[in-house]
């Protein structure tokens, strides 16, 4: 039997003003009463850890186009400085906010107390947005590597049909709850990676360390867009399990642990494969698209290799479908739980204690969006994604200004000039990815913010006539003996 998931209690506040700087008496965050004896939260750490690998990585499979876009020397430096300008600052801003308010919803929960509802409502169109077309990428991925097997796959109505079924299977998996989830994602974290440790071991004595060296063939122009939004997909949504926190066992420790072991395992687990590769196979430069580390498995080691791989692709694509599919469907009932939803949103199953409703709108969102090519599906989302980051960055900043009180168990050792820096150039970083989008992607996405707007004035027309119903937005309160300590 599934364990029960401590809910969270309503708790009425009296009124109370915006606080300012020194406000230390009442702040409004998540704060849930201590686990009953005999309940427990779901996610524990090994299984976090894994569920965080997965929403950002799932093993180096989609890494292959930075070669292709840019040479095989900034593929291998993109990959070994973008988790210091990025990954690391993502992932200490998502310590630190998740085990001051931790509660499910995340980075809703942040913007909203940083800059209020309207702010907190477009973080949660931006994000669950970027979350579903996300996840929409990965039955595509995972057929664009089942293809080289069986090319039956390749186009046509067995290739729809089977990112469709898949799907489907999937999202139902996800239904059964997080405790099945997060142990799925241990298993299939370990098992999709052999055979790249077995791979990248045959290559050893065939690698040519000057291969690294290389810019790229001749009269092959650099694809930049492609090159930043390759690093950017495969190393982004370290925030996403924020969105989970209130089911996470102990989240003030088992938070700052479970992303610091994530983020070193994430980066070797991309480098490795990545050195390997380059270093013992030669090929035209146009090969390096999605899907090639299992061509380069042949070539090293056979076709036995090869198909190992394929095998490791569709574990490691149902692993990161599994995680973002969670992330998205608990942000929706954190924005339930906070007002911004009807009520509805916030219902669980009474089989397995999972946000239903969630589940199946994110479902139906990723079939949609499932039936773009591969590289307007990562592009759409890391656009959608930088205009979420932006903000979640500026309400980091302002939350440690805002609420300087606030207890804090995981702190970034910086003060805030500091932490300006620090956020500096992963906003840089953002703006970059936004320049070299396309007109297209500029369009969907102003489309999609303008619709965000609308949603939130829908929603509080809706609340103000009493047409649907909704949580009052109080879910518990810090009170001032929370706030002595930082």
């Amino acid at each position: 039997m599934e364990p029960e998931i401590q809910r969270q209690t309503p708790v009425t506040s009296p009124e109370k003003s915006p606080p300012g700087p020194d406000a230390a008496a009442v702040l409004p965050v998540d704060a849930r009463p201590a686990p009953a004896a005999g309940t427990r939260k779901t996610l524990t750490l090994i299984p976090l850890i894994f569920l965080i690998y997965f929403e950002v990585a799932g093993g180096p499979y989609g890494e292959e186009p930075a070669v292709q876009a840019a040479g095989p020397l900034l593929a291998l430096v993109g990959f070994l400085v973008f988790p210091f300008i990025w990954s690391i600052p993502e992932a200490l801003v998502t310590a630190e906010l998740s085990t001051a308010l931790p509660g499910n919803g995340g980075f809703v929960l942040w913007a909203e107390r940083a800059f209020g509802p309207l702010f907190g409502s477009l973080m949660g169109t931006w994000k669950f947005l970027s979350g579903v077309i996300n996840v929409a990428a990965f039955p595509v991925l995972c057929i664009d590597y089942v293809k080289k097997l069986f090319p039956v796959f390749e186009s046509g109505w067995p290739r729809n049909v089977a990112i469709a079924v898949s799907t489907l299977m999937l999202s139902f998996l996800n239904y059964t709850g997080l405790t099945i989830v997060g142990y799925t994602a241990v298993v299939l974290g370990i098992v999709s990676l052999m055979p790249f440790l077995v791979m990248s071991s045959i290559a050893i004595p065939k690698i040519r360390p000057h291969r690294w060296l290389s810019l790229g063939q001749k009269g092959v122009k650099k694809d930049w867009n492609l090159y930043f939004n390759t690093l950017f997909w495969n190393l982004n949504f370290w925030d996403n399990v924020s969105t989970m926190a209130g089911e996470v066992d102990r989240p003030q420790k088992t938070f700052p642990v479970a992303l610091l072991v994530a983020v070193v395992f994430t980066c070797v687990a991309y480098l490795i494969p990545l050195f390997a590769v380059t270093g013992s196979v030669l090929v035209d430069q146009s090969q390096w698209e999605t899907g090639f580390m299992a061509d380069a498995a042949e070539i090293i080691a056979g076709k036995w290799l090869k198909v190992w791989l394929e095998i490791g692709a569709v574990l490691s694509a149902i692993g990161l479908f599994e995680a973002q599919l969670s992330s998205s469907a608990f942000q929706l009932l954190g924005m339930a739980d906070l007002g911004m939803l009807p009520r509805v949103f916030a219902a669980r199953s009474k089989w397995f204690d999972t946000p239903w409703l969630g589940i199946l709108l994110s479902t139906a969102i990723c079939l949609g969006f499932s039936y773009m090519n591969f590289t307007s599906i990562i592009s759409s989302a890391n656009f959608l994604y930088s205009l979420g980051m932006l903000l979640e960055f500026a309400s980091f900043l302002w939350l440690r200004r805002k609420m300087p009180a606030l207890k804090r168990p995981y702190r970034v050792p910086l003060s805030l000039p500091w932490l300006a820096v620090l956020s500096l150039v992963p906003c840089g970083f953002l703006v970059v990815i936004m320049v070299y989008a396309t007109k297209v992607v500029y369009l969907v996405s102003g489309l999609m913010t303008v619709g965000g707007i609308g949603w939130f004035f829908l929603m509080r027309f809706c609340k103000s006539r009493k047409i649907l119903k909704f949580s009052n937005g109080d879910i518990g309160e810090v009170h001032e003996e929370d706030c002595l300590g930082k």
